[in-house]
């Protein structure tokens, strides 16, 4: 075991205690609310994490590619849903028919042409699907009204319709949770009703993310699919999700220059990523000081802003960086060195790093 100083910057760091704090805090909110848990790995994108989620109660684990769903069920997971609306050439239904002979998998949809495709190319009677259904983000997902169609259509095509899932995404905005929340679940309400109606099977109703997670409970809803909250993250922070003690990584990276109340550090957008929200403070924070931001990015150099009079840190120091975005700037790293107080115990492989199709 060696002390974290002795590392050389930038790298991820995770830090133990808090991640499996997030990961219990979760489990018991799922389960006192009767709702199950299925976590979306992108976040995180390691098997150890993974594995956490499961022993803790996780029902299974939530993927956004056909990629990540073989690595993990290569790795031992075997209840998977792909909560994407995934366009199915032949190479991908053969790789989904693959799947779904190795573990109890679930695929999104959300039209009728991209039904039709999916039971064309895997040709394979039995293939367990959702319906996407969107709540107010306007990304992907049917209109609530219109997810009978598409059930109907899967089930014609061959498919096994299971229910229908939705992602409040629009509730990645200030005052914008119970707003999503809400949408959420009257989304999910009507399309049950319709699918019921059609016929279609409904006994799974997904929904969920890291800022409405606190918001939902029992009765429409059977799960939901956090991610961000294993590690959290300065988007959540500045969102009142969680607090800064709640977020369990951070880009550790040394300070190289310096000016008036501005550092410069070796870590940039190849670490940090570089989402910022139009109402983002900035593209990141900083564990040592609340009030620091990390106000502009350029590849290999962070800067950093204290408040003016606030004493800066001197050249050398190690700082932790709290990227705006966790997911991204996961993917970005080979590894993550994981501590105890202080102490590296142990070092975790992205293995899901880059597997985007």
């Amino acid at each position: 075991m060696n002390l974290l100083e002795d590392l050389v910057t930038p790298y991820l760091v995770v830090d133990i205690d808090v991640l499996d704090r997030n990961v219990q805090a979760m489990s018991t909110l799922a389960r006192e609310r009767s709702i199950g848990l299925r976590p979306h790995v992108k976040t995180h994108k390691c098997r150890e994490v993974a594995r956490r989620q499961v022993a803790a109660g996780a029902t299974g684990i939530t993927v956004a590619t056909i990629s990540e769903a073989e690595i993990f069920a290569e790795a031992g997971f075997t209840e998977i849903l792909i909560a994407y609306p995934l366009w199915t050439t032949r190479s991908r239904g053969a790789r989904l028919q693959a799947l779904s002979e190795r573990c109890s998998l679930l695929v999104g949809v959300d039209s009728v042409e991209g039904a039709e495709a999916m039971a064309r190319s895997t040709r394979h009677e039995g293939l367990s699907v959702l319906v996407e259904v969107d709540c107010g983000q306007h990304r992907t997902g049917v209109a609530p009204d219109a997810v009978a169609s598409v059930a109907v259509s899967a089930q014609s095509a061959g498919l096994v319709v299971r229910g229908a899932f939705t992602y409040p995404g629009h509730g990645y905005g200030p005052r914008m949770a119970a707003v999503a929340a809400a949408d959420e679940a009257r989304a999910l309400e009507i399309a049950a009703e319709l699918m019921q109606e059609s016929g279609a099977g409904v006994d799974i109703l997904s929904g969920g993310s890291t800022p409405t997670a606190a918001l939902t409970h029992g009765g429409v809803l059977t799960d939901i699919r956090p991610g961000v909250y294993v590690f959290c993250d300065a988007q959540q922070v500045e969102l009142g999700t969680c607090a800064f003690d709640d977020v369990a990584l951070t880009a550790a990276a040394t300070v190289v220059s310096k000016a008036a109340n501005r550092v410069v550090v070796d870590a940039g957008s190849k670490v940090l990523g570089a989402d910022r929200q139009p109402w983002a403070s900035g593209f990141g924070r900083v564990s040592e000081d609340e009030e620091a931001k990390v106000i502009g990015l350029s590849e290999h150099h962070g800067i950093v802003e204290w408040p003016e009079g606030s004493p800066t840190p001197e050249l050398g120091a190690v700082l932790h960086l709290i990227p705006n975005h966790v997911c991204t700037a996961v993917n970005l790293a080979d590894e993550l060195i994981v501590s105890e107080r202080g102490v590296e115990v142990d070092r975790w492989l992205v293995i899901a790093r880059g597997a985007n199709g």
